[in-house]
């Protein structure tokens, strides 16, 4: 292979080039897409291990269909890459996941090869078939494809759409591409079920004979066949544990070997012309090609800049990553109270929960990609009496919201959240940025939220936690753990109450879990320039301490409030309200995120741009007391 000429992915007519290349071109060409996949995201990280796993089935997919005209919808859609080499983009690849630059993600602003913005989980099958209904409607004539992947048809929204897609009997093909892993291993009766389906060649084989036998007979053979329709459901059910997509009305095809593009090929072309709704049911590896990511799908599942060579990062994490911090309490407090349990939602090494699960593999459960059964689960264990933790990040945590308010909230039970990812979380852009959290949980009845600044504020809270009768959530960002221990000089004081550091009488600073260093760091440069500026770690946000609050008000000219979350319904707004119902009037101004969805980049460039940074916040502060 070394010697062959490789195909210009950049200049290439794709995906039109496509319907003319011959099957060992296309074959060629897989090698020279995973070759640019590994080369362009080393550099950039992102999501490398999906997409070198549906490189067959995306070239299949813009071989046999005609995109834009005929629509793609990918779930979560991180696995959209190859998808935007074939569709005029790969010259953007420098820039993936950039500020200013190509998403990780379909976006409709960038493509109209993208019919759908994804970035979340298990809404493809409903997308899809809100836009066949949409067709049917207008008397068009286009072919709509979902692509989910087995991780995510294990939440429940899938299964709503599969069951609304069905019975409505509307033209639309679902490709269930099934690698047997989301970001962890895929557990639970869904996955089961597909492990059945792959072993069902048995079945399949015996079909065909009974059909080819039965239909040889003259005269009456065809109602011979149809007649035993009764029979060859028994047969099925018998030999293939539960059909569970043609009783939702789909029909079913496959498995097909996922990287068989001439196999696959022929599959779209069957199912194309099928009336109705068909299942195609694809088997893939995922990280398929890079001997790295196939021993390790999960580690390369999303990437930092790392070395092809190795498969190691290029920079090397100088200390505890918060959900590490989260990892180690987990089993401290496990040891000491058995009634402690995780839950997770197929998240257990992101979350910082493998090596909790390795020691109390029996008191940890992975829901799969189903947040809000994982918080109703929550609530049924405490109800019986356990102390669940429930680990999630905090933008799919929204997903959950019905289930925290009533299931939770409403009978007052003692569930600990424990949010990863709150706040900006850089490249991964507008569908995963935990800026929306305090926003959500701030009215809830009931809830404590906390808001560590460092990783012994986040291990101390949830101590603190486990001594609650009621819900607590504790948020935290992704990334290195803070020390502030020097700045207190080791005394943290009482956990769940605001902490003092500076005293200032021109402005006091109330800053919010990872803003608190950015906070610092301004307070340091204006006292330098002789301002008198006040500074407090904001740690308890519902309910807010208010003793520390108009405390500080009363003993201060201004108040200004800092947080890494939106500015509507966060804290900022929270004190603005408690100062006027306490009847003091005092200049505030809140600095948050503004309230739409903010891009993507690297911190530093958001940061900067939305004046969050050290520069920003200091030039805010100083208008505000010169203004």
């Amino acid at each position: 292979m070394g010697d062959r000429k490789k195909i210009n992915l950049l200049t290439g007519n794709f995906p039109e080039d496509l319907k003319y290349m011959s099957n060992d071109e296309l074959e060629l060409l897989t090698y020279d897409i995973r070759d640019f996949l590994i080369e362009n995201v080393s550099k950039t990280g992102g999501h490398l291990a999906s997409n070198l796993g549906v490189v067959e089935l995306t070239i299949a997919l813009h071989t046999v269909f005609d995109s834009p005209r005929d629509k793609i919808i990918w779930d979560v859609g991180h696995q959209s890459y190859v998808h935007k080499i074939l569709t005029g983009r790969a010259d953007r690849f420098s820039s993936l996941r950039q500020y200013g630059g190509m998403s990780g993600f379909p976006k409709r602003e960038e493509s109209p090869h993208d019919c759908f913005d994804t970035g979340h989980s298990s809404n493809s099958i409903s997308a899809a078939a809100g836009i066949a209904a949409a067709r049917d409607l207008n008397g068009d004539d286009f072919a709509v494809i979902a692509v989910i992947g087995d991780g995510a048809l294990t939440g429940g929204l899938a299964f709503e759409a599969l069951n609304n897609a069905g019975a409505s009997k509307s033209k639309m093909i679902i490709i269930v591409n099934d690698n047997g892993m989301s970001i962890s291993k895929n557990i639970g009766g869904v996955s089961q079920h597909l492990s059945n389906l792959r072993m069902s060649s048995t079945y399949l084989d015996f079909k065909k004979q009974v059909k080819k036998t039965l239909k040889g007979i003259p005269r009456v053979g065809e109602s011979l066949y149809s007649g035993i329709e009764h029979l060859r459901d028994s047969i099925k059910y018998a030999m293939v544990e539960g059909a569970l997509f043609e009783e939702f009305g789909f029909k079913y095809m496959g498995p097909f070997d996922g990287h068989n593009i001439e196999d696959l090929t022929t599959a779209l072309m069957l199912a194309k012309n099928v009336e109705g709704p068909v299942v195609l049911h694809v088997l893939t590896k995922k990280g398929k090609g890079y001997r790295n990511s196939e021993t390790s799908p999960d580690k390369f599942h999303g990437v930092a800049p790392f070395n092809p060579s190795t498969g190691l990062p290029l920079k090397a994490a100088d200390g505890f990553s918060y959900s590490q911090v989260f990892g180690n309490k987990m089993i401290q407090l496990a040891g000491r109270n058995e009634k402690v349990v995780a839950i997770c939602a197929a998240m257990i090494n992101g979350t910082g929960l493998d090596k909790y699960a390795a020691k109390y593999p029996n008191r940890i459960f992975d829901v799969g990609i189903a947040e809000g059964h994982a918080v109703s689960f929550a609530a049924g264990l405490a109800v019986a009496g356990y102390r669940p933790v429930v680990a999630i990040y905090s933008t799919f945590l929204q997903r959950a919201y019905d289930q925290m308010m009533i299931d939770v909230c409403m009978q007052k039970l003692p569930v600990i959240f424990a949010i990863d990812r709150a706040g900006n979380v850089g490249a991964d852009g507008e569908t995963h940025h935990g800026v929306f959290d305090l926003s959500y949980l701030n009215h809830m009845p009931n809830m404590t939220v906390l808001a560590p600044a460092d990783g012994t504020e986040l291990a101390e809270m949830f101590e603190y936690a486990l001594t609650l009768d009621g819900p607590c959530a504790i948020r935290y960002p992704r990334g290195e753990a803070l020390d502030f221990s020097t700045v207190y000089n080791g005394e943290y004081g009482t956990i769940f109450k605001n902490r003092d550091i500076f005293k200032g009488g021109d402005v006091v600073i109330f800053a919010v879990g990872k803003m608190l260093s950015i906070a610092y760091e301004v307070c340091l440069n204006l006292r330098d320039a002789g301002l008198d500026v006040g500074l407090i770690n904001a740690r308890s946000i519902h309910p807010l301490d208010e003793e520390s609050i108009i405390s500080a008000a009363k003993a201060s000219k201004r108040i200004i409030t800092i947080e890494d979350n939106v500015i509507s319904g966060g804290f900022g707004q929270q004190v603005v309200t408690l100062l006027l119902n306490n009847d003091i009037n005092i200049p505030c101004r809140n600095i948050g995120w503004p309230e739409y969805f903010v891009e993507h980049g690297n911190d530093k460039e958001l940061f900067g741009k939305y004046k969050l940074d050290v520069e920003g916040i200091s030039e805010r502060v100083r208008d505000f007391i010169e203004g």
